[in-house]
């Protein structure tokens, strides 16, 4: 239920904005056509504001509430990620993407490596409630404890499920004629990102928020490694591919002074390196914080033996005098 009201608006953006608009084949020529190829469609920024309204919305109505309820930190990472959405799917990057399959690239990127990630860490889920009516929010959470779609969250949202779907995602659009798709059917290229981001979403979720805390165990390291590995692997095989995987953009591209297969190994380099040290510097700071969990509770359990062992040395001493 938490992952369905952080991705309504965001959904609504990407699937409401496929009917609205037609990519146009030409796309962007140079690089004065690309700096005004924004996209201000409304159904991408209503959605889009919405969120940023509610979540504000939210926030002010818990700091009236109790000033520490919500963190600073926690501010800046939903601004930021909320930032990444407007530069994947408002900014230039949109456009660009329908011309150049490394742009392409860059923008799937931005959705699953920087929206995703920074939108999760953000814990917009309660700021959402709080902004709605107290009847709506109080609704949506007996919705949440229904017996069906509680078992179905905590099975989707095990870390090794998420990591599955998400693997599965990538793999499967990348697949040369689901991609084509993309390109002549904006129905399917918005089904295409929504489907990213919502397994980016769910991964990054389960990871750091999930009921089995993969951070408390340490398994995140192993999720985030082993991610930068299969994607790696995909980013790769584009690289050094002898073949173009996707014709379409073969007279797309001309005004760009790249061939099919050089745009393409760009792109490939973008998923491989980019996307690949995102994943390790993110599988750093959660073995980081393992470390520092782990330190901890060494200390705890280090403090209670000491009091345990002190608090006896005095019972005894008390025996002895007594």
């Amino acid at each position: 239920m938490k992952l369905f009201l952080l991705m309504l608006p965001l959904l609504v953006a990407l699937v409401t904005h496929v009917s609205a608009h037609e990519i146009e084949i030409a796309g962007p020529q140079n690089t004065n056509e690309l700096l005004r190829a924004w996209t201000f469609e409304p159904g991408v920024i209503i959605p889009i504001v919405a969120s940023a309204v509610l979540y504000s919305l939210g926030v002010f109505r818990l700091r009236r509430a109790s000033p520490k309820s919500v963190r600073k930190s926690n501010i800046v990472y939903f601004a930021l990620g909320w930032a990444a959405l407007v530069l994947a799917l408002v900014s230039p990057v949109h456009a660009w993407g329908s011309v150049l399959f490394s742009a392409h690239m860059t923008q799937h990127e931005l959705l699953m490596l920087a929206a995703a990630p920074l939108l999760v860490l953000g814990r917009p889920v309660v700021p959402f409630l709080w902004a709605l009516p107290r009847s709506w929010a109080i609704t949506l959470a007996r919705w949440s404890k229904v017996g069906a779609w509680e078992t179905t969250w905590r099975t989707i949202s095990n870390p090794v499920v998420a990591w599955i779907v998400h693997a599965v995602v990538l793999w499967a659009w990348h697949a040369p004629a689901l991609f084509e798709a993309t390109l002549e059917n904006e129905s399917i290229h918005a089904l295409q990102h929504a489907s990213f981001l919502f397994s980016a979403l769910l991964f990054w979720w389960a990871v750091i928020h999930g009921r089995q805390r993969a951070l408390g165990f340490g398994l995140a390291v192993l999720y985030m490694f082993t991610t930068a590995l299969h994607s790696g692997l995909l980013g790769a095989l584009l690289t050094f591919a002898n073949s173009v995987w996707y014709p379409g953009y073969a007279e797309r591209i001309v005004a760009w002074g790249l061939t099919p297969l050089e745009d393409q190994q760009i792109g490939g380099l973008i998923m491989w390196i980019p996307a690949g040290l995102v994943y390790i510097a993110a599988g750093l700071a959660l073995f980081a914080g393992w470390l520092r969990e782990s330190e901890m509770r060494a200390r705890t359990f280090e403090l209670a033996v000491t009091s345990g062992a002190n608090s006896a040395e005095h019972n005894s001493a008390i025996e002895r005098f007594s």
